[in-house]
């Protein structure tokens, strides 16, 4: 059952407390409104780049946990505020995968006291959308309680907070796992869904778990490095930046935009730049801050327009005229052309960045931290625009070409190449 928050009719903010949110419900059908007017999310997951954000039509962000630094915690909800951006306020959960046990009644219960804390800190604050209780507590776990504990902390939060709905996330969901969140954390006022090369499956997910209430997307992106092709020694192939930017808008038009009976949005991942299996797979942005072909795709997604100045376009790395499909395994020390196609549609002249990396062994799941992998010295030699040689290192080992093409502009595009060397 879900919270008292799905009301009948909208009211409008105070004139000096916190927005008012709700999730009014007719006929089966939901919608978000702030302050008494519809608000559809059109979200990016991450604290970065908010500047951005707005400028590109974006009207929310997500975060994954309130900051440890009420400083910092303030200075980032004031200028969400001042952008016009709500933020769907992450709060952290202990995860089973982590360690933390479910069984100890006392450390539950120092989590949700401690969860109180941040919620009163906050919850006043004008750029506050709603509360997200922890991310992906299903992955890796097999302790129902932790949905007695969501249950708990969504009971909390709506004693001391009648303003703003509260969520989970979840990393996919089937019926089983919904009629549990049911069952222990019926107080939940929508959930949040997280689904990337498999997002075209979420409405027959929806009808086969009964779940009939609202949600918003609150991850979605490129295609997974869990679910992409391989190279014959498991490598994961990642797409090239124009083929993400091109997937972005897809999924975007097929199944968020127009999904109006039971979603209220979406954040799309990552509104910024992460190294996870690789520093390019999930942000939308490179390390040094230039944006990519999916921030223009998804400004085109939010506002109908594409951004006078465009973000090169980019085919994918070819190693001695073989594609990263081809598997391609190199002799120790041997010597190879590798090149790539790019394009500046606003005649920007464009500058190329070649690195190898050694290729990622984290077996991270859920977006946990890992480490940039060492880049290898002299192993690229410039050439032409778009063409280096590539010098196999002499070790032998798995490795990972990187190309950054930028126009000087502020943007960029990007393309990988998975290699083993013998």
């Amino acid at each position: 059952m879900l919270s008292c928050l799905l009301m009948l009719a909208p009211f409008a903010q105070a004139a000096d407390g916190p927005s008012q949110v709700r999730i009014v419900e007719s006929e089966g059908t939901y919608r978000l409104f702030v302050d008494g007017q519809p608000f559809f999310i059109k979200g990016g997951g991450g604290s970065g780049h908010l500047d951005e954000l707005a400028a590109r039509g974006g009207n929310a962000v997500r975060t994954w946990r309130v900051d440890s630094d009420p400083a910092q915690m303030r200075a980032f909800l004031d200028n969400a505020q001042r952008l016009g951006l709500k933020v769907a306020v992450g709060i952290e959960v202990g995860n089973e995968r982590h360690g933390f046990n479910y069984d100890d009644d006392a450390a539950v219960a120092a989590q949700l006291a401690r969860i109180r804390g941040e919620v009163e800190a906050w919850k006043d604050h004008p750029a506050v959308l709603m509360w997200v209780a922890g991310n992906e507590l299903n992955l890796h776990y097999t302790n129902q309680k932790v949905w007695n504990a969501i249950g708990g902390i969504a009971d909390m939060i709506h004693a001391i907070d009648p303003n703003h709905p509260v969520m989970t996330t979840l990393a996919g969901f089937g019926p089983p796992l919904i009629e549990q969140i049911k069952q222990r954390a019926g107080s939940l006022d929508l959930i949040g869904i997280q689904l990337y090369g498999n997002l075209g499956e979420l409405p027959d997910k929806l009808r086969e778990s009964h779940w009939t209430g609202p949600y918003v997307v609150t991850e979605w992106g490129p295609t997974g490095h869990w679910e992409s092709p391989l190279t014959a020694w498991g490598a994961p192939i990642e797409d090239d930046a124009s083929r993400k930017a091109g997937v972005l808008l897809d999924r975007y038009q097929r199944y968020i935009a127009g999904e109006h009976r039971q979603g209220l949005g979406s954040f799309v991942f990552l509104w910024g730049q992460k190294q996870e299996r690789t520093p390019t797979w999930y942000g939308l942005f490179l390390a040094e801050g230039e944006s990519t072909p999916s921030v223009d795709a998804m400004q085109y997604a939010w506002t109908g327009q594409w951004p006078d100045n465009r973000a090169p376009a980019i085919a994918p790395i070819r190693v001695d005229g073989k594609l990263a499909s081809h598997s391609v395994v190199l002799k120790a020390g041997s010597r190879h052309r590798a090149h790539v196609q790019a394009s500046d549609r606003d005649g920007d002249p464009l500058a190329y960045r070649w690195t190898l990396r050694e290729e990622s062994t984290a077996t991270s799941i859920g977006g946990d931290p890992e480490h940039l992998p060492a880049a290898v010295d002299a192993a690229v030699q410039p050439g032409a625009p778009g063409q280096v040689t590539l010098v196999a290192p002499a070790k032998a080992g798995r490795y990972r070409l990187f190309v950054e093409v930028r126009d000087g502009q502020g943007h960029a595009a990007y393309a990988n190449f998975p290699l083993q060397v013998e």
